[in-house]
């Protein structure tokens, strides 16, 4: 890669994190703030950044437009679309599709509900590997070695009261979240929220993305929200055909207060 190159990148990156100003990105980068600004001029013509009247910098459409068009191009999302719009349909709330990739998992598409307290997030952005829902069901993706690897690196950082806390105490969850074919997130990223989520498999039968319901206390308590799980797990069922899963890779799930395990509303 050519330095120019691998500059012009570094700056992208940065501007992304919000470091906006030309003095802070020479700083960061390490080069004169001649060099930065050739490279600003031309990320801006290219609408990869843009620049406000007070000279801070942030990202340009042409990155979003990019962004987009990488989302649009994996398979797992075009897939999910009708589930997901179906899923935020039927129970009115938020849904969340997402994947993993090297200790990052990432919202790739979102279906806002009707109400108007919401969580906070936004596709393309990383989701909390510890707090999330979608976090815990991926991880149970992960053979054990790598899970301790990815898990070790995890900063805990403290949300609610609710936040686990402890990289023992995340293993075990995601271990009882792979065992039962769901995981929640019972107000650990955010006070007022619950999150129920499940696995999508692929092909290949190993699981490929996550799918999460996300509901304010206020509209539903904790309990409503599990009740949830039957129209999920059939939203996942669903995607999973969609991608070509064989039948016999997808679990049952054991429902809260079941004896056994029940299968997805509408699998096979």
């Amino acid at each position: 890669m050519s330095q120019s190159l691998a500059r012009a990148l570094d700056v992208l990156d940065l501007v992304s994190r919000g470091i906006a100003t030309l003095d802070a990105l020479a700083e960061e980068v390490g080069v004169h703030k001649t060099t930065v600004l050739r490279l600003l001029q031309t990320l801006e013509q290219r609408g990869f950044v843009g620049r406000d009247s007070s000279h801070r910098y942030h990202l340009g459409p042409a990155v979003f437009a990019l962004a987009e068009s990488a989302l649009d191009a994996r398979d797992v999302r075009t897939a999910a679309g009708p589930a997901l719009r179906e899923l935020a349909a039927e129970t009115g709330q938020t849904v969340h599709l997402a994947t993993y990739q090297d200790g990052v998992v990432t919202y790739i598409d979102k279906v806002e509900s009707r109400q108007p307290l919401r969580m906070y997030s936004r596709v393309g952005l990383p989701a909390a590997l510890h707090a999330t829902a979608v976090g815990k069901v991926l991880l149970g993706a992960l053979d054990a070695a790598e899970l301790d690897r990815v898990v070790s690196a995890v900063p805990f950082e403290r949300y609610t009261e609710r936040t686990i806390g402890s990289a023992p105490e995340l293993v075990a969850e995601v271990r009882r979240s792979a065992d039962r074919g769901w995981a929640e997130d019972h107000e650990e990223h955010e006070t007022f929220m619950n999150c129920v989520g499940a696995p999508v498999f692929g092909a290949d039968g190993r699981i490929a993305a996550a799918v999460s319901v996300s509901v304010p206390n206020v509209v539903l308590p904790y309990e409503g929200v599990l009740g949830l799980l039957p129209s999920l797990l059939a939203a996942t069922a669903r995607i999973s055909a969609e991608l070509g899963a064989p039948a016999s890779s997808i679990p049952t799930a054991t429902l809260p207060g079941a004896s056994a395990p029940a299968a997805p509303k509408g699998s096979a």
